[in-house]
C-alpha cells in the first residue's frame, strides 16, 4: 500500500522570508538593546544632561543668528532676543539641576500633584480672561505686568504628573477601562479643552502624546486606543474645519499643487527653500538669506531651517542626534527601573520631547501641515525654553532609583522586554 507524501504548506516561502527578515532585524537591534537596557543609570543621568545643554547652547546660537536682522529692521537691538533667551536659558539650567536633586517620593506626593494640575488649570482659565494675549490668532499668553508666558507649556508637565500619578497607583490599570481612564481622563479633558478655546490646537497633540504613552506603558486595554482614535479623528476635523487657517494649512498640505499663493504656502515654501540652499554643510553660520524676512517666525517654530541653511545637512543630523540620546536616556530609565511611577514618566517624557521634535521638523520639511509647535530646547521661547529644562531636571531625577535585578543579564532579548 503507497503512502501519500505530506502536504507541503503552502505559505511555506512566505514564513521564511519573514522570518528571515525578524530575525535580521533582531540582530541589527539586540546590541542597541543590550546597550540600552544594561547601561548604568548614572550614564543615563549625564547624558540627559549633556543633551539638553547641548541643544540649549546650539538654541541660543540659532536664536541670535536667526534674530538679528529682523531686531535690527525695527529699529531694536540685534541681541535683544538673543540676551533674553540666554537667561531664559541659564534659569532654566538652574532649575534642571534643582529638579534633578529632589527625591522621587515628593513627585509621587499627591497633594503636589492635585496642587499643580490645580494652578495650570486656573492660568488657563485667566488666558480666557482679559489678563490673556492673543499671538498670530492663538490666545495661549499670559500677561502679568511686563511678564508675559505660556500656561500651556506649565500645563504639559503638570498633565504628566497628573496622568502618571492616576495610572501608577491603581494596580487594576491593565484590566479595567475605568481604572484606566478616571482620573486621569478628567485632568487631560481639562487641560486640552481650554486649550483649544484659546485656539492653540498644536499643543493638545502633545497633550495627547504623553497621555496616549502613559496609557500605553501601563497596559491599559486596547480598546481604549481603537476607539480614541476613531473619536480623535473626528474631533481634529472638527477643529481643522472650525478654523479657516487650519483648513487652507491642511488642503495646501494634502494637495501641493494648489499652493501658489498665501502664508501658508509661503511659509512652507521658505522653509523648504532654507533646507534645499544649505545642502550638506550649509552656508556658514549667519549667512542665511531667508531670515531676511523671507521666512515667517524664523526664530520660532522654523528655526530648523534657519539651522539647516547656515549649518547644512550635517548640522541638523547633529540637532537629531542629541535628541536620540536623549530619547535613548529615557528609554534606559524604562527598561531598568523597577518602579511603575518612574517608567510611566520616563514614558510621557519621551512622548513630550520627541513627539513636539517629530512634528516640527515633519512640519518644515512637508512631512506634516504647518502645526504651530516650537523645537524643543532651540525654539526662542522662555515658557517653553524652562520647562523643558526642568522637564530634563526631572527626567535626571528619576535615575536615583532602584533597577530591575533582570535589567542587569547579558541574555537580554527585545522580545523579552516586558513594562508591567
Amino acid at each position: 500500500m503507497s503512502t501519500a507524501a505530506p502536504e507541503q504548506p503552502r505559505n511555506r516561502r512566505k514564513d521564511t522570508l519573514w522570518t528571515r527578515l525578524a530575525e535580521g532585524y533582531r540582530h541589527v537591534t539586540r546590541p542597541l538593546y543590550r546597550w540600552v537596557a544594561t547601561g548604568s543609570m548614572t550614564s543615563a543621568s549625564v547624558g540627559i544632561a549633556v543633551s539638553s545643554i547641548g541643544l540649549t547652547i546650539l538654541g541660543c546660537m540659532m536664536v541670535l543668528s536667526a534674530s538679528s536682522v529682523e531686531q535690527l529692521s525695527h529699529g531694536q537691538s540685534p541681541y535683544g532676543l538673543f540676551l533674553r533667551q540666554g537667561l531664559f536659558a541659564l534659569t532654566g539650567i538652574v532649575a534642571m539641576f534643582v529638579a534633578s536633586r529632589i527625591r522621587i517620593s515628593v513627585w509621587k506626593n499627591r497633594k503636589l500633584t492635585y496642587w499643580l494640575m490645580g494652578i495650570s488649570l486656573f492660568m488657563l482659565l485667566l488666558v480666557l480672561s482679559p489678563l490673556g494675549k492673543e499671538v498670530n490668532g492663538n490666545r495661549n499668553w499670559l500677561g502679568l505686568g511686563p511678564l508675559s508666558f505660556q500656561p500651556s507649556e506649565i500645563a504639559k508637565f503638570s498633565l504628566l504628573l497628573w496622568v502618571v500619578w492616576s495610572l501608577a497607583k491603581s494596580t487594576r490599570v491593565a484590566t479595567s477601562a475605568r481604572e484606566a481612564l478616571l482620573p486621569s481622563c478628567l485632568g487631560f479633558l481639562g487641560v486640552c479643552g481650554l486649550v483649544i478655546v484659546g485656539g492653540d490646537a498644536g499643543t493638545c497633540i502633545v497633550f495627547a502624546l504623553i497621555y496616549a504613552s502613559a496609557l500605553w506603558f501601563a497596559r491599559a486595554p486596547r480598546k481604549i486606543f481603537t476607539r480614541s482614535l476613531l473619536i480623535g479623528a473626528a474631533l481634529m476635523v472638527l477643529i481643522v474645519v472650525a478654523r479657516p487657517h487650519r483648513l487652507s494649512r491642511v488642503i495646501t498640505w494634502l494637495f501641493p499643487s494648489t499652493c501658489t499663493q498665501g502664508q501658508e504656502c509661503y511659509q512652507a515654501n521658505s522653509g523648504m527653500a532654507a533646507l534645499a540652499t544649505g545642502s550638506w554643510w550649509g552656508e556658514g553660520l549667519g549667512q542665511s538669506r531667508q531670515k531676511y524676512s523671507y521666512l515667517p517666525e524664523a526664530h520660532n517654530d522654523y528655526i530648523i531651517a534657519i539651522l539647516g541653511e547656515e549649518l547644512g545637512f550635517i548640522g541638523t543630523c547633529v540637532v537629531i542626534a542629541l535628541f536620540t540620546v536623549l530619547a535613548l536616556c529615557l528609554a534606559r530609565i524604562i527598561l531598568r527601573s523597577s518602579d511603575r511611577f518612574v517608567r510611566l514618566a520616563a514614558a510621557g517624557l519621551m512622548a513630550w520631547f520627541v513627539g513636539e521634535t517629530f512634528v516640527n521638523i515633519g512640519m518644515v520639511t512637508g512631512l506634516l501641515p504647518v502645526i504651530g509647535i516650537p523645537l524643543p530646547f532651540i525654539s526662542y521661547g522662555g515658557t517653553s525654553l524652562m520647562m523643558s529644562l526642568f522637564a530634563s531636571g526631572f527626567a535626571m531625577s528619576l535615575t536615583k532609583t532602584p533597577t530591575h535585578p533582570a535589567m542587569s543579564l547579558t541574555s537580554l532579548d527585545p522580545d523579552d522586554a516586558h513594562v508591567n
